[in-house]
């Protein structure tokens, strides 16, 4: 018999940081490896980009590192953790905190969270860094540092505590400091890498940090949100949000990144009500109150935002508990009761979704999806206990909202009981917290439950209208991709606004696919098919874009399946998915489908009545919470009540009205608020939709200045007059119809009024100066133009620099018919007025290039403008008269 193997020897010690190192974990592990001379120094991660500098290597290569890889954890007795103590953060090192037989030392100074090791020796104090600590210890220990050693850990220092300006500093931090300065720690190598010269490639992406970025008002305090998608890892993203904090001197920020396939979020607050290191807790993190930082796995970066926007209201708002939100008396059945009896209680109290009690215990819950079916399947005799769900968590009334909304979302339990010494006094639902979490909104009926069984799907055949409505090669590639479909599996259906212009016969070839399986594997399927048609993938939002040679392209979308109805959903899980993919959208005229495999070709799927309010002319949300989710969609209800003719639902222009009363829009940003603007502007009623703007009270959200009083609304009608004749005049210089209307709407307004608006809109500096001159420059012309009525040569030098959306404006606003028809002549005729000599003939005529030449060819193009001349060799003379040309060639 072979011996057993003898167990190798527990001898070797590890120091370590989290994932994802700093200046100050990296700090504190050199620290550490002076206190623990024998300890492996191990990086369970990467390490930000500015750790791998030269410098830095440098002094990191005189210590004894080691791969994880190289480390045999058979043999390791003690793991020594800095600036950490969360196991989920340490990587694969997180095996050997588990380990009995190992013995975990920690030195860090972030809160306590739920998942920090057990450790049989720690110091842990709230100090705004861990080399803090660590450079206490050397001190009292008489270890002496060199200047390098020193220099990283006062980086370590300088970079947790914002160069001592985070709320987070402490003396303890300054004393440190002085110390590693006596040690010879060098200032300047210090100030030069925090302060590092950003790359081009990190530019772009704060400046898209910037534009992204929405602010929240949560409690009273004004909170960033931005967000960025990066293919490949960025590790100074930490830096990039440092900055832009500092730079628009910002009180909390959050900052997510999707990059590599995880979202990351990094979390800073100078605000005592605002814990940055709580809120990263809630989201899987940790660190301290002003710093802090979450990595996200299995989440987009939408719903990475909305779980941020939940725990943002939840943290911020911590007095909120159980029993401030709850609804009581609760209504309730007995086990005993039957599924028919059940079903009246629901329809008579209007509600979803009731408590199974006997006495004051809750035996379960029942849904009146489940009752429904049952009923369908002649069930209604049988026990609500026969098909309650069993399972059901109860809260105690002093439970917080985290604690409320893990019930409710995270477990998805859609009613949940609050019980106190074994009575029942109240229940909280979804809508019970969402309404909480965007701030209570005023208007709670709700329009349509998306997940109510009992609203039936309305089908339809439209392959006749499809045929008429759309050219033969669009039905035909239309039934191709249906056809791919099916070979894959999927499911494929034409949404959106295409499919609502069928019915209002407005031709709409802007084409949107949605897919219930993988829409990229959809188009790329269909690419190999087609070697003409090009594939644009996004995998970010798993979309894809087929470009067809011919100009036309079609966006393909994958339909979202991760969320489901109930308990015991139906078993048709495509429609579910379908059906919830659409229910994200704007108005039910938008959430018409349109199926494309071959044997339901043509088929309209109508889950939300949206053919029904395009034929009564009403546009409609599909929830009473639409607007507070999406403000912008305020906007967009006004541009298809114009451009249709259609009349806003009553209860929707209810809720637009409360939107406007609690001001959803207040955190909107510049970059979307400027997007709305414009596609409203750019509407062929304009006018009309800003006169509904201004009676529905949403002009304020640009301008608080904008009144549209009379005057106004009648420089507006000119500008559309205007803006028509140049539509029906087919002339070639391109437009901006809404630069023109933004023209007109702030004729009214003073200077320093236009550059509030231009702030709220979010131009530049440089372009609000570039309106600003340029309206000068329009005035000007416009006094000169209705002053006497000009030569045409004088009328071409006047308007020939100005912008075609000033010349509009000066031809609107101009109250001399001459004027008008001055701006008229020029921009049909007297704008294409050339002379035939040029450059080349002046050369030939013996003229040197300068600025004779554009004085020669200035006053040969008067001439032709004024009749002086007609033809060449009338230019000819005129040349050789007025500037004694020298040459006697013909050019």
């Amino acid at each position: 018999m072979n011996a057993p193997r003898a167990k190798p020897p527990r001898d070797l010690e590890v120091i370590t940081t989290h994932v994802n190192a700093d200046f100050d974990a990296l700090a504190s592990m050199l620290a550490a490896a002076k206190l623990y001379p024998e300890a492996l120094l191990v990086l369970p991660g990467a390490q930000e980009r500015n750790l791998r500098t030269f410098f830095v290597q440098s002094v990191c290569f005189l210590y004894n590192f080691a791969k994880i890889k190289q480390v045999p954890f058979e043999r390791v007795r003690q793991l020594i953790l800095v600036d950490t103590r969360q196991k989920d953060r340490i990587g694969a090192l997180a095996e050997l905190a588990e380990d009995p037989e190992v013995e975990v030392h920690a030195y860090d100074h972030h809160p306590d969270t739920d998942s920090d090791v057990k450790a049989q020796f720690q110091i842990v104090e709230p100090l705004g860094a861990t080399v803090t600590i660590m450079s206490r210890l050397l001190r009292e220990r008489g270890v002496s540092l060199s200047e390098d050693e020193a220099t990283i850990l006062a980086l370590g220092i300088y970079e947790d505590t914002g160069s001592f300006t985070f709320v987070s500093t402490t003396p303890a931090d300054l004393e440190a400091a002085a110390w590693l300065l006596s040690q010879g720690a060098m200032l300047s190598m210090v100030s030069s890498m925090i302060t590092r010269e950003l790359t081009s490639a990190e530019v772009a992406l704060l400046h898209e940090l910037i534009n992204g970025a929405e602010t929240l008002n949560i409690s009273g305090a004004q909170v960033v949100v931005s967000q960025v998608s990066r293919e490949a890892y960025v590790p100074e993203f930490a830096v990039l949000v440092h900055k832009f904090m500092d730079m628009e001197n910002l009180d909390a920020l959050f900052a997510l990144a999707r990059m590599e396939g995880r979202v990351y979020l990094v979390a800073r607050s100078r605000l005592p009500e605002v814990d940055a290191g709580a809120i990263a807790k809630a989201m899987g993190g940790g660190g301290h109150p002003t710093a802090a930082s979450a990595t996200l796995k299995d989440l987009t970066l939408v719903e990475a935002r909305e779980r941020l926007t939940n725990v943002l209201r939840a943290q911020i708002n911590p007095s909120i508990l159980a029993q401030d939100l709850m609804t009581s008396p609760v209504i309730t059945v007995p086990p005993e009761t039957s599924l028919r009896e059940t079903a009246e209680v629901l329809t008579r109290y209007n509600v979803n979704v009731l408590p199974v009690t006997q006495g004051q215990a809750v035996r379960g819950i029942i849904t009146r999806q489940t009752v429904e079916k049952a009923l369908y399947h002649n069930l209604g005799d049988l026990a609500v206990a026969e098909y309650m769900s069993p399972r059901v968590e109860v809260l105690h009334p002093r439970a917080n909202l985290i604690e409320v909304e893990q019930a409710v979302v995270e477990r998805r339990q859609r009613l949940v009981p609050v019980m106190e010494g074994g009575r029942l006094l109240g229940v909280i639902t979804r809508t019970d917290l969402l309404n909480t979490l965007i701030e209570n909104p005023l208007v709670t009926e709700r329009l349509h439950d998306a997940f109510d069984s009992h609203r039936p799907l309305k089908r339809k055949n439209v392959k006749s209208l499809m045929s008429e409505r759309f050219p033969r090669r669009v039905l035909d590639i239309l039934q191709e991709l249906g056809q791919v479909a099916e070979e894959l599996g999927f499911k494929a259906y034409l949404v959106g606004g295409s499919v609502r212009d069928l019915f209002l016969r407005r031709e709409n070839l802007d084409l949107d696919i949605v897919v219930e399986g993988d829409g990229i594997v959809f188009a790329r399927r269909y690419g190999e098919k087609h070697a003409r048609v090009k594939v644009r993938s996004h995998k970010k939002f798993n979309t894809a874009k087929l470009i067809f040679s011919d100009d036309l392209s079609l966006d393909v979308a994958t339909a979202r399946l991760e969320y489901y109805q109930s308990p015991a959903a139906l078993p048709v899980v495509e429609l579910s998915s379908l059906k919830l993919d659409l229910y994200r959208r704007d108005f039910t005229i938008n959430t018409l489908a349109v199926q494309l495999n071959p044997r339901g070709f043509g088929e309209l799927l109508d889950f939300f009545d949206g053919l029904r309010d395009i034929k009564e002319k009403a546009v409609r949300v599909l929830h009473n919470l639409s607007f507070v989710e999406d403000p912008t969609r305020v906007f967009r209800a006004v541009r298809f009540e114009q451009r249709f003719g259609f009349k806003i639902g009553k209860l929707t222009e209810s809720l637009i009205k409360n939107a406007v009363k609690i001001d959803v829009f207040r955190g909107l940003s510049s970059r979307r608020l400027l997007n709305e603007f414009k596609q409203l502007l750019n509407e062929e009623k304009a006018v009309h939709c800003l006169l509904r703007l201004k009676e529905l009270r949403l002009l304020v959200v640009f301008n608080q200045h904008l009144k549209l009083e009379p005057r106004d609304e009648e420089r507006l009608r000119s500008l559309e007059e205007a803006l028509a004749w140049h539509r029906l005049s087919f002339l070639d210089r391109p437009l901006q119809p809404w630069l023109v209307y933004y023209l007109g709407l702030s004729e009214a307004l003073t200077q320093e009024q236009r550059d509030a608006l231009g702030r709220r809109l979010g131009f530049s500096p440089q372009q609000r100066a570039e309106l600003s001159s340029e309206r000068r420059r329009a005035v000007r012309a416009l006094n000169l133009l209705q002053r006497e009525q000009l030569s045409a040569s004088k009328i071409y030098f006047l308007l020939r620099s100005l912008k075609p959306e000033y010349q509009l404006l000066i031809m609107a606003v101009a109250t001399r018919s001459w004027a008008k028809r001055a701006v008229s002549q020029y921009l049909t005729s007297l704008s294409r007025v050339r002379p035939q000599l040029d450059g080349e003939d002046l050369k030939a005529l013996g003229f040197a290039p300068g600025p004779l030449f554009k004085k020669i060819l200035d006053r040969l193009q008067a001439a032709c403008l004024d009749g002086e001349v007609l033809g060449r060799e009338q230019e000819l003379e005129l040349v050789r008269r007025e500037f004694g040309g020298r040459g006697e060639k013909n050019a």
